[in-house]
């Protein structure tokens, strides 16, 4: 009777154990991808220029503020089919808002969700994406991509 005990306590133990799965880690990377955006001297279109005193937002939120920097990541709206952002330069130190330039950029896309896996989830990559600009951007490289699925490039360089 004891043996039986211990048999019927070990197999439910076994059963337990077995029916366990190894824990789900996400172990790829399925991060909904940035825009990334570098900037170029309009003269030398190989020079990288950084953007003196950049201010950047989108929706009443600031993304950036008062840096120099020579290429940015930002995110997109991933509800939405367009992000429109603002880009304030000043070529100027000084402290009160004079010789404030400002910029729009505006994406349109057609964002779809992308299932990674179970532990990883789902992450949106963008469609048919266009671009357009106005205010102290001279050009872009390109007006328009396929998709956006990686942030480890530049999609578009700006021309300033």
């Amino acid at each position: 009777m004891r043996f039986l005990k211990y048999a019927i306590i070990l197999f439910v133990a076994t059963i337990c154990f077995l029916s366990c799965e190894k824990d789900d880690f996400c172990t790829q990377n399925p991060v909904t991808p940035n825009l990334v955006l570098r900037f170029y001297n309009n003269k030398s279109l190989t020079e990288f220029k950084a953007v003196e005193r950049f201010t950047m937002s989108t929706g009443g939120v600031t993304l950036f503020s008062n840096i120099s920097t020579d290429s940015i990541a930002i995110p997109l709206n991933t509800i939405a089919e367009e992000t429109v952002f603002t880009l304030i330069r000043n070529e100027t130190d000084n402290d009160d808002n004079t010789g404030d330039e400002s910029a729009t950029l505006t994406v349109k896309y057609i964002p779809e969700n992308e299932y990674v896996s179970r532990s990883c989830g789902f992450r949106v990559i963008f469609n048919d994406v266009t671009f357009e600009t106005s205010g102290w951007i001279e050009r872009l490289s390109t007006t328009q991509l396929e998709s956006i699925k990686n942030q480890t490039n530049a999609h578009v360089n700006i021309f300033h």
